[in-house]
């Protein structure tokens, strides 16, 4: 009986904090959200951006191809996964962070005429590694246009739940933390800034401006693909102007609080998060309205796909989403358990080639590009000479 008294006591703390959280948060206390009727309220505005099914379509193909680790017919694009709406298709840079198992691409597309940056999601044995693995971690970030992003705390403390594996039992220690500012997810942060893709990307577009002209920019990626190519989006944003920038995501996570999910949707309005049946992913991290501010909150504006069956007709829906980023008609409206329809997204398979751990594979003969680099446990191989110099201003 002694470990359910302890569980019935850890729920009761729990209940406590709960109301305390409720007790604390309030709409003031939330400068772009409150909680009004059980639900919180953003600003809801999609800047004229619609969604294009048949752009969709065509860029899920590169949200493929990245997957591909086959570097070398990755990089002359005759792999498998390099066909279709994808057909000529020139490669500028893949860069591999074989450490952290991380691979994007730069190119230009024929059609739509563009940049188009890619990300790949994890690469572990099963998707549901990752997603056992995808919890609560935030970190304080500063944004240009965000002078309230860094906001110092009016109380501090520790909250934790540490489970003991293979026990009915657990400990709590808590008290509060109470931050009113712009957080996002520690590791994608991490994932896309202090590593050697965002400098690599961001010295690729300058190159393919200076070789192709000034030609606007679609950031792609899956999964937890897709929240770097957020992070990669907003950073192209910020540093070149949201008209050169579209972002189409699958199936990714939620990244931020809505803070940020309001900060998102102003300096990325050209957005859209593709989201499949009962995809576990866009789920996590747990959204929670009562939380207000401290809640993960995805940004606009989400496509959810589904199919429905009457008598022996399928018809594939493609619902357009409100604004709000949580549309309770969408996705939220199912409970999102699926690793399966993770994996897919229309029609198209969207995991690695090679099962298990993180395996690339370089041919002898690279003719066709200019450099293959390694250092620090990353692997660029590019159409220009490398040098290793600051991004220029443009």
């Amino acid at each position: 009986m002694a470990p359910l008294r302890r569980a019935a006591s850890a729920a009761a703390v729990l209940l406590a904090l709960t109301g305390l959280f409720l007790l604390v948060l309030s709409p003031a206390d939330a400068a772009t959200a409150a909680v009004e009727g059980g639900e919180l309220r953003m600003k809801q505005s999609d800047g004229g951006y619609s969604y294009n099914s048949t752009l969709a379509h065509i860029l899920v193909e590169y949200a493929s191809a990245v997957y591909t680790s086959d570097l070398t017919s990755l990089l002359k694009w005759t792999c498998p996964r390099c066909e279709g709406h994808t057909k000529g298709f020139q490669m500028i840079e893949i860069i591999v962070d074989v450490e952290k198992c991380l691979q994007a691409f730069v190119g230009v597309a024929p059609d739509p005429r563009s940049i188009i940056i890619a990300f790949r999601g994890t690469q572990e044995h099963s998707a549901s590694n990752w997603i056992e693995d995808l919890f609560w971690k935030q970190l304080d970030v500063t944004y240009p246009g965000m002078p309230d992003a860094m906001v110092s705390p009016i109380s501090t403390g520790k909250f934790s739940i540490i489970f003991l594996r293979n026990t009915n039992e657990f400990e709590i220690t808590c008290s509060l933390y109470v931050f009113l500012m712009l957080q996002v997810h520690h590791g994608f942060y991490s994932a896309y800034y202090n590593t050697t893709l965002r400098h690599e990307i961001l010295k690729s577009v300058q190159w393919a401006w200076k070789t192709y002209g000034r030609l606007p920019i679609n950031v792609v990626g899956h999964s937890m693909g897709g929240a770097l190519a957020s992070f990669c989006a907003l950073d192209l944003s910020v540093k070149w102007g949201s008209h050169k920038v579209q972002l189409i995501t699958f199936g990714q996570p939620r990244v931020g609080n809505p803070a940020f999910a309001e900060y998102f949707n102003e300096q990325v309005p050209r957005t859209i998060r593709v989201t499949h049946e009962n995809d576990i992913v866009p789920h996590l991290p747990p959204y929670f309205y009562y939380l207000g501010e401290w809640t993960y909150h995805h940004f606009a504006r989400e496509v959810w796909l589904r199919e429905t069956i009457v008598g022996n007709v399928v018809t594939r829906n493609e619902t357009v989403c409100d604004c709000s980023g949580e549309d309770p008609t969408c996705s939220r409206s199912v409970y999102g358990r699926s690793v399966a329809d993770h994996l897919e997204y229309y029609g198209v398979n969207l995991h690695a080639d090679s099962r298990g751990t993180c395996q690339f594979v370089i041919g002898a003969s690279n003719s066709a590009y200019g450099d293959i680099l390694q250092f620090d446990g990353t692997i660029i191989l590019s159409r220009y000479p490398q040098k290793r110099y600051p991004v220029e201003s443009i």
